[in-house]
C-alpha cells in the first residue's frame, strides 16, 4: 500500500519514546508499503537521517514552531485546544500537507496527537484513504493522573489545576480525533479502555504495544556487583521528573538508611532543573544526554520506575527487561506490559514497599538473575518489534 504518516519529529536518530516507535514501525513496515514521511525538522536533521531516507520514498518536512511560555500560558487560559493541539501550529506544516499529491495514499496514519490537527489537510486531498490513529497515550488520562498525583502536595497546585484544564480539553479533543479515525491503535489494555470510554465503543480499536530491539538490547556478559540504581527517560518530561523527585525524597533514603552504598544513578537527556537540582543531594548523579543508554543499564543492580503518572508502555522498562535487569516498578510503571509480579518484576506502589523490594534485591543477586531471565524471556515471546509491527498490515 501507499502509505503517508505524519509524525512530530523525525524519527531518526531513535533515542526516545515517540522516535523509538515511529522508527521501529516505518522500519518494519516499509519492507511491505512504500512510504512518503509529513514530520517536523531540520535540513541538517534530515542530512543525518541516512536509514530513515532509506526505508521512505519520500519524506517532507517543516522548520518547528516556536512557542513561548507566556503564549501556553495565554492558550491554556482562551483556548478550548488542548496544549498538544497547539504546541505544532505550523502554516509552514499545513503548507506542506496542502502540497502532497491528491488521491496518492491508501492509508494516512498519524503518530501521536500533536499531529492531529493536520488531519484534514491531508484527509481534503485524498478522500479515499483509510485514516489510522496511532495513540501513543491516552493523553487525557495522563493529565488525569498528574493532576491527582500533584494535588497532593500543595506546592504543586498550580501544576494540579493545568492538569484540570489539560484533562477536560483533552478529553474533547482526543474525542474527535478518534471519531475521524477508521482505526486507531492503543499502546497498552489500559489505553484501549480509556479510549472506548471515550467513544463509547471498542470496534475499532486494537491495541499494538510498544517493543523492544532484542537485538539491540542483550544481556551484559557479567552482572552488576555494585549496589546502584538506574532509571534513563527524557528527563523534562512530567512523569520522570516527578517519578525521580519522589524516589530521591521518599525512597531512596530509605534505601540507603540500610545500605549507605546504594546510589541512584538517572540516565536522559534534557534534565529539567529540579532533575539537576538532585545531583547535590548524596548518592544521586544526573548524567544528561548520554549517547547509548545501555553501559548505564548494564551497570544497574536494580532498573526503578517509580512512576505515578501517565499512560502507555514505557519503553525504559522493555529495555531494561531486553537486558535481563531486576526491576522495581509501580503498577503505574509496569502498565501495558503483560509481565508476571513476583516472576517477571517486583511491583511496590508505597514508599515503603518500594524501598523494601530494592533493598530485598540489593542482598540477593540470585534473586536478581532469576527475574532479570524471566524479564528478558518475555520481551523476546511478546515484545520483540519484528512481532509487534504487522499487526499494523491486518488493520490496512
Amino acid at each position: 500500500m501507499n502509505l503517508l504518516i505524519l509524525t512530530p519529529q523525525l524519527p531518526y536518530p531513535p533515542h526516545q519514546g515517540t522516535t523509538i516507535r515511529n522508527f521501529n514501525i516505518i522500519q518494519h513496515l516499509a519492507p511491505r508499503h512504500t512510504i512518503t514521511l509529513l514530520s517536523f525538522g531540520t535540513p541538517d536533521e534530515l542530512a543525518h537521517a541516512e536509514p530513515l531516507r532509506a526505508l521512505c520514498h519520500r519524506i517532507e518536512i517543516a522548520p518547528y514552531p516556536a512557542r513561548t511560555l507566556a503564549q501556553r500560558a495565554l492558550t491554556t487560559l482562551t483556548s478550548p485546544l488542548p496544549d498538544m493541539a497547539l504546541r505544532l501550529q505550523s502554516a509552514a506544516m499545513h503548507a506542506r500537507a496542502n502540497a502532497l499529491p491528491a488521491d496518492a495514499f491508501d492509508v494516512i496514519q498519524i503518530e501521536g496527537i500533536e499531529m492531529a490537527r493536520y488531519l484534514a489537510d491531508v484527509a481534503r486531498a485524498n478522500r479515499r484513504a483509510q485514516i489510522i490513529f496511532d495513540e501513543h497515550n491516552a493523553e487525557y488520562v495522563l493529565q488525569r493522573t498528574a493532576c491527582a498525583s500533584d494535588l497532593r502536595r500543595v506546592t504543586r497546585w498550580h501544576a494540579a489545576l493545568y492538569s484540570l484544564l489539560q484533562w477536560k480539553k483533552l478529553e474533547r479533543y482526543e474525542r474527535a480525533t478518534c471519531q475521524r479515525a477508521a482505526h486507531i491503535a492503543a499502546c497498552s489494555a489500559a489505553d484501549a479502555r480509556a479510549i472506548a470510554a471515550l467513544l463509547h465503543a471498542t470496534a475499532k480499536i486494537s491495541v499494538i504495544p510498544n517493543g523492544v530491539d532484542t537485538e539491540f538490547f542483550t544481556p551484559p556478559a557479567s552482572n552488576a556487583a555494585e549496589p546502584i540504581l538506574v532509571f534513563t527517560g527524557k528527563m523534562d518530561f512530567r512523569p520522570n521528573i516527578d517519578a525521580m523527585t519522589w524516589c530521591a525524597a521518599e525512597i531512596l533514603p530509605r534505601i540507603r538508611a540500610e545500605i549507605p552504598a546504594a546510589r541512584l544513578v538517572i540516565v536522559g537527556q534534557k534534565p529539567a532543573p529540579r532533575i539537576a537540582a538532585l545531583a547535590q543531594q548524596p548518592g544521586i548523579a544526573v548524567t544528561g544526554a548520554v549517547p547509548d543508554i545501555r553501559p548505564f543499564v548494564a551497570d544497574a543492580a536494580v532498573y526503578v520506575v517509580p512512576l505515578r503518572m501517565g499512560s502507555g508502555t514505557r519503553l525504559k522498562v522493555l529495555e531494561a527487561m531486553a537486558m535481563g535487569k531486576a526491576i522495581v516498578a509501580t503498577k503505574r510503571g509496569a502498565e501495558g506490559i503483560e509481565l508476571e509480579p513476583e516472576r517477571d518484576a517486583r511491583i511496590a506502589d508505597t514508599p515503603d514497599a518500594f524501598a523494601r523490594a530494592v533493598i530485598d534485591l540489593l542482598r540477593q543477586p540470585a534473586r536478581r538473575r532469576e527475574l532479570g531471565q524471566h524479564a528478558r524471556a518475555l520481551v523476546e515471546t511478546k515484545y520483540d518489534w519484528r512481532t509487534l509491527v504487522p499487526a499494523f498490515d491486518k488493520i490496512y
